[in-house]
């Protein structure tokens, strides 16, 4: 149900990092490592498996909007995900 925006002390704009704010040249990323970076956080930072799962629902999309800037690299092995970096 929608809830009036009087209800809410702050209401900062809806600003999304870009690849280039968010990760490092010479660095690939998985998403978990992305959603991760997304929310402030570290690449490696533990949480608990509910909130990646909220994460990666910001991460995929974001990833996605921002394609032209990234490169992706395969899964090394079965159980790895794939990598994405900084398109040079």
């Amino acid at each position: 149900m929608p809830v009036p925006k009087s209800e809410f002390e702050e209401l900062p704009p809806c600003d999304f990092y870009t690849p280039a704010e968010l990760l490092e040249d010479d660095q690939m990323y998985t998403v978990y490592e992305i959603a991760r970076l997304l929310q402030g956080l570290e690449p490696e930072a533990e949480i608990e498996p509910e909130t990646e799962d909220v994460l990666l629902d910001w991460a995929i999309p974001w990833v996605m909007t921002n394609a032209d800037d990234l490169v992706v690299a395969e899964p090394r092995s079965d159980d790895e995900p794939g990598y994405y970096g900084l398109k040079e």
